[in-house]
């Protein structure tokens, strides 16, 4: 039987949840109706902002001609393939960064570099070597997201307290142990946090190969 202070708690903890999930839902909604009126009276540039009207539209149109489908298993197949790869080489990578620091201090530079490049930018030129394919999508998501996994994780790794990681070699435990039994656990949020963003680099990465896609099979057809 709860108490009825800890009852109003309850109550209060709900409204507070229920008001944050309608200011959410209407800061959207004004998102989605400023941005319809600017497009509807040309504040904005429709043909290159669209509408949310003309979104809604041709939602409709692939549905009808049964094409929404195939389009939304594409990205999501595409998504899941780049996320994972990007996950388990970002992970691994950074697993041998953090086990041979040898290594990671000759490749540290690189993956500085690396990690400044607009990956983005690169687009037109993955798709000239590797074709307008999924290849190329796939490839483009992977250079966005492994590096931003390894620098992630790995400074998850090397954050590990200090103390815990002295306390096993006191123990003569094995680096594989210590990276078992400290490193990992320790790096539990950070790994999910890694994969948060992961998610959303990928998403990144698949975007701007689609629409060059679209500009050079455009470009193409007139030859």
């Amino acid at each position: 039987m709860y108490s009825l202070e800890h009852i109003n708690y309850l109550k209060k903890k709900r409204r507070r949840k229920l008001l944050i999930i309608f200011f959410q839902i209407l800061i959207l909604l004004s998102i989605i109706l400023v941005w319809e009126l600017l497009a509807k009276y040309e504040i904005i540039n429709p043909f290159i902002s669209s509408s949310p009207s003309r979104i809604l539209t041709t939602i409709i149109n692939l549905y009808k001609t049964h094409n929404i489908f195939n389009h939304i298993w594409t990205t999501i197949y595409e998504t899941i393939i780049s996320f994972g790869l990007g996950t388990i080489i970002g992970l691994l990578i950074a697993t041998i960064l953090w086990w041979n620091n040898f290594i990671y201090k000759v490749i540290d530079p690189y993956l500085t570099i690396i990690n400044s490049l607009p990956k983005v930018a690169i687009g037109p030129i993955i798709i000239i070597y590797f074709g307008a394919n999924i290849k190329s999508i796939i490839i483009m998501a992977l250079l966005i997201s492994v590096i931003v996994t390894i620098i992630t994780v790995y400074n998850g790794f090397i954050e590990t307290d200090q103390n815990k990681i002295n306390l096993l070699k006191s123990f003569k435990a094995t680096k594989y142990q210590i990276f078992k039994m400290v490193i990992i656990p320790s790096s539990y949020p950070t790994i999910i946090s890694s994969l948060k963003i992961n998610i959303s680099m990928t998403l990144i990465g698949l975007l701007p190969p689609v629409g060059e896609k679209i500009f050079f099979n455009k470009c193409y057809s007139r030859y």
